[in-house]
């Protein structure tokens, strides 16, 4: 299990050892951000952890954020033998890098994000075509500061969720099996979880590097002071509801929420690795 809350650039991909800081969660200023809209009181903690899971042998997970330039990512790989790991990695550190590369200019930050998203998928698709690596990919949610607000953007099952006033609501929409049967109309959400898919319950409709080009979704939600945004992997969200991470974050410290929501869903069988990175908007 590796945990970051302390370095301003973080990078964590296929960990498989423990590390922890006894410091204070590392404070983001957004209206100091380039590329934020206007200038705003708002500062934002981060925390993240991931861990391997009570099955699997490798963690195809991976996260890493920079706080100087406002952006944190997080990922969740497939692929043959190693190649998850190789995506999810991969994946995270260009979409850092290039949203970093373009601070500089006069962009709207939903268009840096799109950048960044289009460069990891050009990294991985590139790095797939390798026979070792053939058919690799990974998820991607991405959290970008914006001002007083954040910008989202996401390919695949990874989600983004935020929880204020006791309440979990979910940010994004997955690209899923599941959820195009939803929009088809052939499903309710109502009757989702207990419909039998027939195994295709993890099948991803989108994912990062898996073809040249790539399709995003985006989404914009205003930062107000308490509110706590989670980006997770599909290992802690199929195991762990809205209800109880709204719980959990409600009445845990900051600095400890991430191990607590990773340790429930260990608790019902750990099947898939398990990753959240959690956001504190605080006011200065």
């Amino acid at each position: 299990m590796t945990e970051d809350s302390s370095n301003e650039l973080a990078h964590c991909a296929a960990p498989i050892r423990e590390s922890s800081d006894s410091g204070s969660p590392t404070e983001a200023q957004p209206g100091n951000v380039p590329g934020s809209h206007r200038a705003t009181p708002i500062r934002v903690s981060v925390s993240a952890l991931s861990d391997i899971g009570c099955v699997r042998t490798n963690n195809e997970d991976a996260f890493a954020y920079d706080l100087a330039r406002g952006v944190f990512v997080v990922c969740d790989g497939m692929g043959g033998m190693a190649s998850g790991e190789v995506a999810s990695s991969r994946a995270v550190a260009a979409i850092v890098k290039s949203f970093g590369d373009t601070a500089t200019q006069d962009l709207p930050v939903r268009t840096r994000l799109l950048r960044a998203i289009t460069a990891a998928n050009s990294d991985v698709w590139k790095k797939g075509q390798l026979p070792a690596h053939k058919g690799m990919g990974t998820t991607a949610v991405v959290a970008a500061l914006d001002g007083d607000k954040l910008t989202l953007g996401n390919v695949g099952d990874s989600r983004a969720y935020r929880v204020q006033s006791g309440r979990c609501e979910q940010l994004t929409v997955d690209h899923s099996y599941l959820n195009e049967l939803i929009r088809k109309g052939t499903l309710t959400i109502e009757n989702a979880q207990s419909a039998d898919l027939q195994g295709m319950e993890s099948v991803i409709t989108r994912a990062v590097g898996v073809e040249p080009e790539v399709e995003p979704d985006f989404f914009s939600v205003d930062l107000e002071p308490g509110a706590v945004i989670l980006l997770a992997t599909d290992g802690l969200t199929r195991d762990v509801s809205p209800e109880e991470i709204a719980a959990i974050v409600s009445a845990s410290p900051f600095e400890s929420a991430c191990a607590q929501l990773i340790e429930l869903a260990k608790q019902r069988g750990g099947k898939d690795n398990i990753t959240c990175l959690l956001l504190l908007a605080q006011s200065t």
